[in-house]
Formats: C-alpha cells, structure tokens, sequence
C-alpha cells in the first residue's frame, strides 16, 4: 500500500483510480463503469446498502459472527446478535415496514433510544431503499415535530421511553405531543413497547413493533442507484427551515468501508465500540453503518460513562466484549477523570486487548489527551470531521502508517480530503496562520452531496464563500508538516458535549419570554463539555423580576423546546447588550471576553460600557 505520503498522494492527484479501487471492496448489483461525474460518485452503479452490511457476511460464512452486542447497564440486559440473526431481525422488520406501505424513496423518522430496534430499522429502511431520519431521543416535541414536517415521513418508528440513570424518559408523549404540532401525519407510527413504561397506542395508526414484526413477511434487499439517498440527519439546533444532510448509498458506503480498515486500522472479526448514539453521525457511521460493511462486531451502548454505575462502566465494556478499539467524544473522557482522576478503576478491568482509543466530536485538550494517553499506555488519537462529511477529513490513519502524534492536533487531512486554509480573499494562508479551514472540491465519497430539499441553501451555506471550495465553518491553520490544528467555529454554532447547537435556536425561545426584551447565547469553555451556552438578558421595561427567577425559568423553557442535550444552566440578567451602531449584537467581541482573548473596541460600537458589563457578568 505504501506510506501515508504516496496514500494520500495518490487520493488528491487520482481520485478516480483511488475511489475506483476503494469500490471494489462493495458488493454491487451493477458495478459502477464511472467513478464520479460533478460532485455524484458511482453515478451509474447500483448496489443495496443493507446488503453490503448483512447478506454478504452471511453468504461468505460468517452467520455466527457477532454482529451487534447491546449492552445496557440501565436496564440489566445484555444480547448478542450474530450476523445470520440480525439479517433475520431486519429482514422481518423490512417487512413489517413494507406492510405498512414504505417502499423505495419514502422517508421514515426513528425517534429512538439506544436498544437493538434502532438498529434494526435503520437497516431496514436501508433494505427497502427507503430513507431513514433518526431524531436523537433527546429532543423535544416541537424539534421533532418541524422534522416530521421536513422530512414527511410514510411511517414513524419509536419506543415508549427512554432510559437515564435516574429516570425514565417517556418517548410516546413527547411522540403524541409532535404530532399535534405537525401538519404532515404519518400513515402508522410503529412503537417498541418497553417494560419500563408500556405507551398507550392510538388506534388506527399506531402499531406494536413486537407483533407486527413476529407476522411480517421477510423482505428481500431492493437495488437502489449509487445516487439515491440512504438517509437524512437533521443537524442539531436548526430554527425555521431545517437542515437535512442527504448522504446517498454508493459512496457512502465505498467510504465507510475505506476508512474501517485505513483510519481506525479495524479487521473484520474485531470488536468496534463507538461510543456515541445512534441519533448524531458517530453513530450513524460507526456504530450502525462502517463497522457492519466491514464485518466487525458493534457494540451499542445504553449508559454513560460514569454513573452507570461508576466510572469504571467504558472501561467494563471493553474488558467484557474484547472491544480493540474505542471511540468516544473527549467528553466522556474528561466525565471520567473528574470522578477518578487517579484511573483507579482502570485497574478493575483487563484492558489488554484495547489497541486505541479514538476521540472526536470536538477539540481534545492537551491535558485528557496526556492523562488518557498516560492511564492507558495505548495511541490516544484525536480526530476531526463533520455531521456534513460522514466520516473524518483528519486524523492519524493508523491503518495505513501511525504518524507521531501531536497533542492539540487532528494530525493530517486525511486521504480524498484537500484541506486548504483560505484567508478572507480567499488565498491560501502559510503554514502556521490562521484562517478559514475549506475543503477543495470535489468532496470525497461518502460527504453530503446536498441538503434533503434545498439544493439552494446547500451552495449557499457551503460553498459560496470560496469559490470551487467546501467551507467547514472552522478556522485553523497548517503546520510546517502539514498537520492541521482546528481552533473553532466561525459562526454561532457551539459544540456542547460533541453535540452542534445553535445559539440562535436558544436566542429563539429565550426571547419567547414574556419578560424578555432582547437576548443574546455565546458558547464558554467548558472543563467537562467543550463548551457551555450562557445567555445575556435583557429584561423588558417595568420586568421588576428576581435575575435567579429568570434564569430557571429560561433553562426550564430551552429544556422543553431544545432538550436537555442543550446544558443550558446560565442566563444573566444584564442592562444592555453590546450593539453596533446599526444594532447589530457584537457576538464575536463577547466571545473574545468569555475566553479571556485580548479584544478591542469596536470603532462602530454604540455604547463601550455596554461590554464592561458583560466582563462583569462573565
């Protein structure tokens, strides 16, 4: 294969020999005769995505493979399904679906927690060539009922309740409360009833997932263009019109295919645990679509790092599954340090077999990354890449060379991916300065070809700021070995936890306040999430109220219409914001002061006290 340098090399001057040798790893119905033509990979190939993930593992001899492990310390249960038992699960709930109506091209919302069902639909939908759209569980009502509405779904797969550490969640209120709001209805929702809390069904429209999936009829894998569409994921925090990343079915899986083995250096057999959930894009990627196209075995997790029971629960899985290699956010890391920082309960469990530890989702600090790389003696590798990517744009490709790591860094862009860091005239800055990280076109296999209904938007967000470039939304810059370093983003989108929030959806319901004259949401470092939002208030004239009242209020208001997945905990109570002239809200300035970086006054600020303020406040 050779070195990391002829690799890449080769996906940046080659493409179509580099993806055309990467496509023979798929099964295709009919094999591509084009490698890509415009921004579409495979344009005449056709092929079954649930088929590349199951059938033919199956059909080469490994039906007594585990494929997916479900391990759920809230509950107590733990399965294995192997290969030749989860083809059988979704060849019936393929089924059950295509009862219901779903046939290729339909949209079905999962609306799920982390139980093998989740799964189980996704594949198949992906069987059908229907198009799935997972909504994290976490949402509220109204998140998930403007996705109904987006997406328009023949069909709506969910649960009757979520499971936290301290409580149960039920899903089928919050499911009943989005349809009221919804004007598209879907024809049936199908629910898995859980021990926990039984949902009662709507006659007529809702279905038991249980028996109606014990009578289905198995469906077979229906051939669907390289270009049709696997799914939609909404990204987190939209307000008014969604954003739908498409991601079709042929380059998509040629992608995750490649990457298994190049990036995270996985072989078929091993034990793949990506620790994130089924409703972002780690989950998506790598815990339901790469790891099963490269005939490994999955785990799905239904816990947390610590607290279920303790901050031993990543590393009691990794011992007991044989798990080789781990990804999860920094997040979770950091959540573990903080309850043992001396990794004592590391000690509780034979973590021989774990070969690395991935993190990605957002920056790694350089203090988890020494403190995981010292507890556990194995790569601590850090890696960067975008709902909109699918997979990473950089990252150490241990499958192909391990390259000496350098704490702060994502390592190198990754093969297929041209990383260029453009000033704001769009040339490219040298190495060691910061700018605007793009990526020049045309996107590998596996990225965003559009957004699900807005071709438009999908050139404007993406691709119009630099001509013939992708634009991340994050600045950086290239060091003199070419290693990027990503230093944020450049827009009002915060990543909480590994999860991208929009502060204008929080300004949004923030000022639905009836006390609320004006408001403005920046992200704060934040030791354990990255980033936390913290909102500025501004009360309306003869609002005589307590600032503390305020703030429950308002954290109570972003948990109903976000969701607790937004951690917003911090409202403030200020006299005014700082504005332009023109009353525009300095949020760039305001982010300056939140993390401590020297700033000046804006020459067309309107009043400077205004931000002497905020410094007090902060």
């Amino acid at each position: 294969m050779g070195g990391f340098e002829a690799v890449y090399r080769t996906s940046i001057d080659e493409p179509e020999r580099f993806w055309g040798e990467a496509a023979r790893g798929i099964d295709w119905d009919r094999p591509p005769s084009v490698v890509s033509e415009g921004n579409r990979w495979f344009p005449d190939g056709r092929l079954n995505t649930c088929h590349n993930a199951l059938d033919r593992h199956v059909a080469a001899g490994r039906g007594d493979q585990a494929a997916l492990v479900y391990d759920s310390p809230v509950t107590g249960v733990e399965r294995t399904y192997t290969y030749a038992e989860l083809l059988e699960e979704v060849r019936r709930a393929a089924g059950m679906l295509r009862g219901l109506g779903v046939q290729a091209g339909d949209t079905v919302v999962v609306y799920m927690p982390m139980v093998p069902e989740a799964v189980i639909a996704m594949l198949a939908c992906a069987r059908l060539g229907a198009v799935h759209s997972v909504v994290f569980g976490g949402f509220a009502a109204n998140e998930l009922a403007v996705r109904i509405d987006h997406a328009k779904p023949k069909v709506v797969v969910s649960a009757s309740c979520g499971i936290e550490p301290t409580r149960v969640v039920p899903y089928k209120p919050l499911l009943d409360a989005a349809l009221a709001q919804a004007t598209h209805q879907p024809g049936h929702c199908v629910i898995v009833q859980r021990e926990q809390s039984p949902a009662e069904l709507v006659e007529g429209r809702d279905v038991d997932w249980a028996s109606n999936v014990a009578q289905a009829a198995p469906a077979d894998c229906v051939s669907v263009a390289a270009t049709d569409p696997l799914y939609i994921l909404y990204t987190s925090g939209t307000t008014g019109v969604p954003k739908g990343v498409v991601r079709d079915n042929g380059g998509h899986a040629v992608a995750l295919h490649w990457s298994m083995s190049h990036v995270y250096g996985a072989a078929p057999g091993e034990v793949y645990w990506a620790a994130s959930d089924v409703g972002w894009v780690v989950g998506h990627s790598y815990i339901v679509y790469g790891p099963l196209l490269a005939g490994c075995t999955t785990v799905l997790y239904e816990g947390k790092p610590v607290g279920t029971p303790d901050p031993g629960a990543f590393w009691r899985v990794v011992a007991t599954h044989g798990v080789r290699t781990l990804f999860t956010a920094p997040t979770a890391i950091r959540a573990i340090k903080k309850e043992d920082p001396a990794g004592q309960f590391t000690g509780k469990w034979d973590l021989s077999g774990l070969r690395y530890l991935f993190l990605a989702g957002e920056r790694l600090d350089p203090d988890t990354y020494h403190w995981a790389s010292d507890l556990l003696g194995i790569p601590v590798i850090d890696h960067w890449w975008q709902t909109e990517t699918g997979w990473p744009i950089a990252a150490n490709c241990v499958g192909i060379e391990r390259l000496p790591i350098k704490p702060g860094s994502p390592t190198k862009p990754v093969p297929g991916y041209d990383v260029r860091i453009l000033d704001p005239e769009g040339n490219q800055c040298p190495p060691g300065v910061e700018g605007a990280v793009t990526l020049r076109l045309p996107l590998p296999p596996g990225n965003l070809p559009t957004l699900y209904r807005d071709d438009e938007r999908f050139a404007e967000a993406y691709l119009s700021r630099f001509p013939g470039h992708y634009l991340t939304g994050d600045g950086g810059y290239l060091d003199d070995d070419g290693y990027l370093y990503v230093m944020g983003r450049i827009d009002d989108v915060i990543n909480v936890a590994g999860h991208r929030l929009s502060t204008g959806a929080m300004e949004e319901v923030i000022a639905s306040h009836p006390d609320v004259a004006e408001c403005a949401v920046i992200g704060v470092a934040d030791e354990l999430k990255g980033q936390l939002p913290v909102g500025f208030v501004v009360l309306k004239a003869g609002a005589e109220r307590d600032p503390a009242e305020v703030e429950r209020e308002l954290t109570g208001l972003i948990r109903d219409r976000i969701g607790p997945v937004a951690a917003f905990r911090r409202a403030v109570v200020v006299g005014k914001l700082p504005k332009t002239r023109s009353g525009k809200i300095l949020r760039g300035t305001m982010r300056d002061i939140a993390a401590g970086r020297p700033y000046t006054t804006p020459s067309t600020i309107e009043d400077p006290a205004a931000l002497d303020e905020i410094a007090r406040s902060l």
